[in-house]
């Protein structure tokens, strides 16, 4: 089974009028994966039970009865390893499952596989991971983006017709961009975090790739909703995300921020951009460029939190409980040191050592709180725009996607290329990215487009209008046209 053509909707009528069962469904989705992935390199583990699972779905009574669905190798699930793409949980299993895979299982979902992602999700590439870079369905000479590329790639290609990725800062948007898909992250608080392997806690999100905005609010609303097991869960009641599709833009406020076109981001990137926002202001929208005057912090402010969170959250990985340890120790600090050094890569390493740093005696007053008190200010940024405006939109990349090992020596530049989707973590809101067009490279151009906090369905109506408008969905990748 080849996703490229293919919807949810679609999908679920063959299923319901017995065109096809799910067994031939996972068994055919199975094979493709095997059949490509020497290319593409998307995933980690498949879920070789799969048929099994889907023939005992009798009732195709929910949207996603019998839709294979792939979930990020950051995610615990009990039928494969999650190894977070790193070699200290290379043989990793769970003994449960995240809030997030018990819910699609209890839509009757069928689990196909974990994808690839940048090591504990920290990266931009996928160029960090233990298993090797996944390649861009665009251009294989060229990175998917991460830490989520795994999952947009599994899209992209028509692997799957929908997969789970997280956004720390990005990770679900960039790749999204980068790879011509559909990407949202909703709301801090509106999935459970419980089962994700953290890296910063108080900006991780569980979000949906698909290459229909549908497609996505199918999945969403399967796995939003409260967990008594997160803290950070919200009690809010979730509203059926497939009925804000509309697709009406008339009079809504949308904001520009200036900044966004001046960081760095190509002129390529800007004309695309611009021109997606053009067709919003020509269907009766309201645009106004606007500033958002602490965007220029955003870089060492996310870094100096997340790697201080990071630094706590990987504690956990010693040699002593599970996961990989080190052979030849001679001591219960040689366990540690060594474990750590061979078990984690250089960018993990980096971030420990960053917020380490950052969460010391002598400079946490000079660097973490810092940082802490400049996450607040970015946040009011957006609260203040939100008295006015109904949605912020701009560039999700600065560039299109780059080389594979472009920018693997220059760790600041690679971290420069979250700039424009920081900022939606830090504030807590949702943010998406929808194929705004192509750039004359012929590669995809994201658009993000980020809403007030709970406001995912104005999120899925403007992008249900610019999809309807672009169709980019029916673009195939040029990796996967007949040659």
């Amino acid at each position: 089974m080849n996703y490229l053509n293919e919807s949810i909707d679609q999908l679920h009528q063959n299923l319901v009028h017995q065109k096809l069962s799910a067994k031939e469904l996972a068994t055919n989705t199975l094979d493709n994966i095997k059949k490509t992935d020497d290319k593409f390199n998307s995933f980690i583990s498949l879920n070789e039970n799969a048929p099994k699972e889907a023939e005992a779905i009798t009732e195709f009574d929910t949207p996603l009865a019998g839709i294979p669905i792939a979930v990020k190798d950051n995610i615990v699930t009990t039928e494969m390893k999650t190894t977070a793409a790193s070699r200290m949980l290379e043989n990793f299993v769970s003994v449960y499952d995240a809030t997030v895979v018990s819910k699609l299982k209890d839509q009757k979902a069928v689990i196909i596989g974990k994808p690839n992602l940048d090591e504990f999700a920290m990266g931009s590439s996928t160029e960090t991971s233990y298993f090797g870079v996944s390649k861009n369905p665009w251009d294989h000479t060229k990175v998917p983006g991460g830490s989520s590329g795994g999952s947009a790639t599994a899209v992209a290609s028509g692997q799957v017709v929908a997969a789970l990725g997280s956004d720390t800062g990005g990770s679900i948007r960039q790749p999204s961009a980068f790879t011509g898909i559909f990407g949202i992250k909703p709301t801090y608080g509106r999935v459970s975090r419980w089962g994700l392997i953290a890296f910063s806690s108080s900006l991780d999100q569980i979000g949906v790739m698909t290459k229909r905005v549908k497609d996505a609010a199918y999945v969403l609303n399967a796995i939003s909703g409260h967990d008594e097991r997160d803290s950070t869960s919200s009690m809010r009641e979730v509203p059926d995300f497939t009925k804000a599709l509309n697709k009406d833009v008339k009079g809504l406020k949308i904001a520009v921020p200036k900044e966004y076109f001046e960081i760095g981001v190509s002129d390529e990137v800007k004309r695309v951009v611009n021109e997606a926002i053009k067709v919003y202001e020509e269907n009766g929208a309201i645009v106004e460029e606007v500033s958002l005057p602490h965007t220029k912090y955003v870089i060492p402010t996310y870094y100096l939190i997340a790697s201080s969170e990071a630094s706590s959250n990987l504690q956990r990985f010693d040699g002593i409980r599970y996961g990989f340890r080190a052979s030849d120790v001679k001591s219960l600090a040689d366990v540690y040191v060594k474990t750590r050094s061979e078990g984690f890569g250089d960018e993990v390493k980096r971030r420990i050592m960053l917020g380490t740093f950052s969460l010391s005696a002598g400079t946490y007053d000079a660097y973490f709180k810092k940082a802490a008190q400049l996450r607040t200010l970015i946040k009011q940024d957006f609260d203040r725009l939100f008295e006015k405006y109904d949605l912020v939109m701009g560039p999700t990349a600065p560039t299109t996607a780059f080389g594979i090992d472009a920018k693997n020596d220059d760790p600041m530049t690679m971290y420069a290329n979250d700039i424009l989707t920081i900022s939606a973590n830090m504030a807590g809101i949702p943010a998406a990215s929808i194929p705004a067009g192509l750039a004359s490279d012929n590669m995809p151009v994201g658009l993000q487009i980020m809403a007030q906090r709970f406001d995912e369905e104005a999120i899925f109506n403007a992008a249900s209008f610019y999809e309807d408008y672009s169709k980019f969905y029916e673009k195939v990748p040029s990796e996967m046209e007949d040659k």
